[in-house]
């Protein structure tokens, strides 16, 4: 079983290379080896290994696992047992190996980092979206992601049953605080960005008087907030439909089903990245 990892603008060949290259201290004095494998394990020694979860989650990541073993074992036997996305009891087989020991030894923890931190953010991602609990709004991740690692995540999110905001700051204006600060108004802002071409143009309102300004201006989507689900609920019918809307701030696990319920289209969240636990997941091995 094989899900084909396809993420445009990430590069998994660079992203694997630097990855094992940091770890094995490539470029640094007495740098660029597996130290400790090539001390104790014999040379053609081979292992089959599984990697289990310890944990119910949703899983993320195997391919790239599976790419960080063949870059050190072109030949190794691979078999990944689960699809990417399926939600999975404790106790799972994820994947099952077989090749050589040195190669499985010298892969193995950035292979487990990655499955554990991108399957910890699909986990959280389901349980928000299960505690949203309606079909008629969608779960956001935001751009609070680790330096390096955005694509990952932003598709550990997907396999989670939640959808990418905008991937970073080129794809889509999004008008802040500190924007309106400098151009004056809400509405100013939003007219520069019309006037420079932007077909996207997200902007973000905290008061309800600002939703006309922002409309009239040409914000195709608006983001409300920090507000408490009455004043959600008065945004929404005040924009009838014109744009999209979008709630964020203050939302966590108890708070999420109410502020969706107030009509929204959207819901953002910035843990889902920022600070979703590592899946508990483990690697053992068998001498061959």
């Amino acid at each position: 079983m094989t899900d084909e990892l396809t993420l445009p603008g990430f590069d998994i060949e660079s992203f694997v290379r630097d990855t094992l290259a940091e770890d094995l201290g490539e470029g640094l004095p007495g740098g660029g080896h597996d130290v400790t494998s090539e001390s104790v394990i014999p040379v053609d020694a081979r292992f089959a290994g599984v990697m289990d979860t310890r944990d119910a989650i949703h899983v993320a990541g195997l391919p790239v696992a599976e790419a960080f073993f063949r870059a050190l074992d072109p030949d190794m036997q691979i078999d990944i047992l689960v699809h990417e996305g399926a939600s999975v009891p404790s106790g799972t087989d994820l994947m099952r190996l077989e090749g050589n020991a040195r190669a499985m030894l010298t892969a193995e923890r950035a292979a487990l980092n990655t499955v554990q931190h991108l399957s910890g953010i699909a986990t959280m991602v389901a349980e928000y979206v299960a505690a949203m609990d309606n079909p008629d709004c969608t779960l956001l991740d935001t751009r609070k992601t680790i330096p390096g690692l955005r694509h990952l995540e932003k598709y550990a999110v997907r396999m989670g049953g939640g959808a990418n905001h905008r991937m970073g700051l080129w794809d889509a204006a999004m008008i802040k605080d500190n924007h309106v600060l400098v151009a004056g108004s809400v509405g100013e802002a939003v007219r520069r960005a019309v006037e420079a071409g932007v077909e996207d143009i997200i902007c973000e309102v905290d008061r309800i008087d600002q939703i006309e300004p922002a409309l009239e201006a040409g914000a195709t989507r608006l983001l409300l907030d920090n507000m408490e689900p009455p004043t959600l609920r008065e945004a929404v019918a005040l924009v009838a439909g014109r744009v999209p809307t979008e709630a964020s701030g203050g939302i966590n696990l108890d708070t999420i089903r109410a502020k969706a319920a107030t009509g929204v289209d959207y819901v953002s969240v910035g843990r889902l990245t920022q600070s979703a636990p590592a899946a508990d997941i483990g690697l053992d091995f068998t001498p061959l």
